[in-house]
């Protein structure tokens, strides 16, 4: 879907690039300096359990993650199904659990335990449509979309195993915004990610976030790129634009200057209450496009670093803090290999230093972007981001060749790097030499 979604958005943005939308949504305070982890249950471990998950959720705590993004947990469709255990996005029951994972207890415990723990917990949701075997395709068929037969339609070509809901039924609506509430009340969860949000009318979310936050604050994450959905409903967007941009600059076809263009036109038309969600992988990357080391190639720390660093919330996908090479089946049982990989430490290192460097914090909370102009802008992107005392400094190559470069205008005093300890000093006119792919993050 993502794919789909940015060829499509284009056109809009060029012509809103500077067009920034209003926000009223209150993020919930915990929010403010997270990174988000997104757990694939069903490929996390060989048993593929909430039990096991649940075990691994103090590795979580200590590498600084805030929110945990627990993809659908909802029994699957059978009807229709894609592959062996189907696609969690095929639900049969908005307040079920697929057994497939372990009970309702056993969720429940998870939950309590991340919260124990002083994390979050947002599961995916999926209201655009329902698998075949939803009960209400016998009890109300008239919540469904249909052709001009009267026949049940995907919401896409390709989305065989689904059926699309119709949002023009008020008893629908109702229905679905009682669901999520479910979650809230009965297992404490801390709100929801939303799966291809813009597939859903707008005045929907608006009225189901107003109502969710009634029962608790919640953190909302749209599977999305639209402005508006910023305006009432949701905290968070994909930042997909940025994905499609890091590709495009690990493959020699856009450079650091189309980067810095990205950050001060498209970017821009988000109000700076919006979070954006940075990543180099997730499910669909990972399994649909490839691992972040096939799309991305010798850049990919080098991205993996500035994600956690430009202005938005960073985002890990289950297995990258192992340096997982392999694609995981999406329709099947296909267990992340966890081995030890550098990653983790760079993870925990920038993760942690989210949490106590104001300059990172989230939308307004945190510091805005300033490029620092170089003598080799084609190359290298250097950029500050200061508040409340706090400030971070990223330089990085974004070549495959070395380069070598100074600042036009001193950036900054006495800061230290933040990898190696050591203080570092950056002069007006100083020659500093990078590697290729080599990044640079100093800190005050």
């Amino acid at each position: 879907m993502n794919k789909l979604v940015s060829v499509a958005l284009l056109g809009l943005l060029s012509l809103s690039a500077h067009a920034q939308t209003s926000s009223s949504v209150k993020h919930p305070a915990w929010s403010r300096n997270a990174a988000i982890y997104e757990a694939n249950i069903r490929q996390h471990s060989p048993e593929g359990s909430f039990r096991r998950f649940q075990d691994y959720l103090p590795e979580l705590k200590k590498m600084g993650v805030g929110i945990i993004w627990i993809m659908p947990i909802n029994p699957i469709g059978e009807k229709n199904r894609k592959g062996t255990l189907g696609s969690y996005y095929a639900v049969r029951d908005y307040k079920g659990v697929n057994p497939e994972f372990g009970t309702p207890a056993d969720f429940r415990s998870l939950v309590d335990a991340a919260h124990a723990l002083g994390m979050k917990v947002i599961i995916d949701w999926v209201a655009n449509h329902t698998a075949w075997d939803h009960p209400w395709v016998t009890s109300h068929p008239e919540y469904y979309l249909k052709n001009d037969k009267g026949e049940f339609v995907p919401p896409v070509p390709d989305w065989q195993d689904v059926i699309k809901l119709n949002y023009a039924n008020r008893q629908l609506r109702a229905e679905m915004i009682d669901s999520l509430k479910f979650w809230l009340t009965e297992y404490g969860i801390d709100g929801f990610r939303c799966d291809v949000a813009e597939m859903v009318p707008t005045d929907f979310w608006n009225e189901a976030r107003a109502a969710l936050d009634k029962v608790k604050p919640v953190f909302m994450l749209a599977e999305a790129e639209t402005t508006d959905l910023h305006e009432k409903a949701f905290d968070m967007t994909y930042a997909w634009q940025l994905k499609d941009l890091f590709g495009e600059i690990a493959k020699g076809k856009k450079n650091a200057n189309d980067l810095a263009a990205y950050m001060a036109g498209p970017e821009k038309k988000f109000n700076r209450n919006a979070y954006r969600m940075l990543h180099t992988s997730n499910h669909d990357l990972n399994s649909w496009e490839g691992t972040e080391f096939e799309r991305l190639g010798d850049g990919a720390e080098n991205f993996l670093v500035l994600s956690n660093l430009l202005k938005g919330m960073p985002l890990l996908y289950s297995g990258q803090e192992a340096g997982n090479t392999k694609r995981l089946e999406f329709f099947e049982r296909d267990s992340i290999q966890w081995k030890e990989h550098p990653y983790k430490a760079i993870y925990t290192t920038l993760f942690q230093l989210k949490k106590t460097n104001h300059a990172l914090w989230n939308g307004l909370d945190g510091g805005e972007q300033m490029r620092l102009p170089t003598t080799n802008d084609a190359a290298i992107y250097a950029f500050s981001r200061s508040k409340a005392g706090n400030q971070v400094v990223g330089i990085f190559n974004l070549s495959g060749q070395a380069q070598q470069f100074s600042f036009s205008k001193a950036p900054a005093a006495s800061l230290s790097n933040l990898f190696s300890g050591q203080k570092e000093s950056l002069k007006q006119g100083q020659q500093i030499s990078l590697k290729p792919w080599e990044y640079k993050v100093l800190i005050k």
